[in-house]
């Protein structure tokens, strides 16, 4: 048994593990409560944090949460405990996304007991600049399936023109974004106009990244402005890897079980020296996101695009303090 006790390494180490999770926009949609009862941490969603326009049945906001899980499993793993997890436990409480009990000291291998998946938490953040054209390795490619299927999700590779197609569609996508005026005034809220701003969501300009001076590669432009030319841009990579995350449905169970999937294979993928940014913007308009699967409305659905590739670190995003979101439950009785 971890000779630490619960109530001074929960909201020291896991909850600080937990927020480093990505999420749309830096929205950080997520809250905790300590059971002190059972040792339980409640994961909630924090709906006034979700974006009304851009992700109106929330599914973004589910695999955010999802990836602040599947943190919160490493982390709890890390200092020895077996993170034991319920999705969706209380129909009454929709709110209440997951529940996760540290049980004990670890007996078996869990997702979470690599030191290497722990260390790479404060090292992954999403990398919106030109990658080299290293290829990936097929070793390295299986494994980040495996730790996407382990998570209950798959993880696909397209071929040449499966990419070219989803860069289309991607590009469609962008291009309807901008054009939205309630989608592109939403993202321009969470952009930080002052590079100062001590803001704790949300996004710095120095994460934001350039535009692919050859518009091969439709990066999102988070600002929303109408005139491409006048963004920042620089050559991308003329053949970019992407990966599509995929599930057999498309459930509230099944986003959870998707934005830890996109975690596992991100730590991963950072652990292995790889750099991630996401292509989400086609999974935004029902009939781009249907066109998104190997092969259209027959092979599962899609739930994220990874760009993946070797090259610079990513820019932190802020983070709220466990201390903000944290709210201990009182036992009952």
């Amino acid at each position: 048994m971890p000779s630490a006790t619960l109530d001074a390494v929960i909201p020291e180490t896991c909850l600080s593990a937990a927020t480093a999770a990505p999420s749309i926009h830096n929205t950080q949609p997520w809250s905790f409560r300590l059971d002190p009862g059972d040792g339980a941490i409640q994961v909630y969603a924090v709906p006034r944090r979700g974006l009304r326009h851009t992700d109106p049945t929330g599914r973004a906001l589910h695999l955010s949460v999802g990836a602040c899980l599947f943190n919160l499993r490493v982390a709890i793993a890390h200092v020895g405990w077996s993170p034991v997890r319920r999705l969706l436990p209380c129909p009454q409480n929709p709110g209440l996304l997951a529940t996760v009990r540290p049980a004990g000291a670890a007996t078996r291998r869990t997702a979470g007991d690599r030191p290497d998946l722990y260390e790479a938490i404060r090292r992954r953040h999403s990398s919106r600049v030109p990658f080299s054209g290293r290829p990936l390795s097929p070793r390295l490619r299986s494994e980040l399936a495996e730790a996407a299927r382990a998570e209950g999700a798959r993880l696909w590779f397209p071929d040449a023109a499966a990419t070219t197609r989803l860069l289309r569609l991607t590009a469609e996508a962008e291009h309807r974004n901008r054009a939205d005026a309630d989608r592109a005034a939403e993202s321009n809220r969470w952009v930080h106009r002052d590079p100062h701003s001590a803001l704790d969501v949300g996004l710095p300009r120095a994460v934001l990244g350039p535009q692919d001076a050859h518009e091969l590669l439709p990066m999102r432009d988070f600002t929303a402005q109408r005139h491409t030319e006048r963004l920042p841009a620089r050559p991308f990579e003329t053949d970019p890897h992407l990966a599509v995350l995929l599930t057999d449905h498309d459930r509230r169970a099944d986003w959870l079980r998707a934005g830890q999937a996109l975690q596992h294979t991100w730590l991963l993928a950072t652990a292995s020296g790889l750099r991630a940014s996401l292509l989400h913007q086609a999974l935004e308009w029902p009939d781009l996101r249907a066109s998104l699967s190997p092969a259209p409305g027959r092979t599962g659905h899609a739930q994220m695009i990874v760009r993946l590739g070797y090259g610079p670190d990513g820019t932190a995003s802020p983070r709220r303090a466990p201390g903000r979101i944290v709210a201990e439950v009182p036992a009952s009785g």
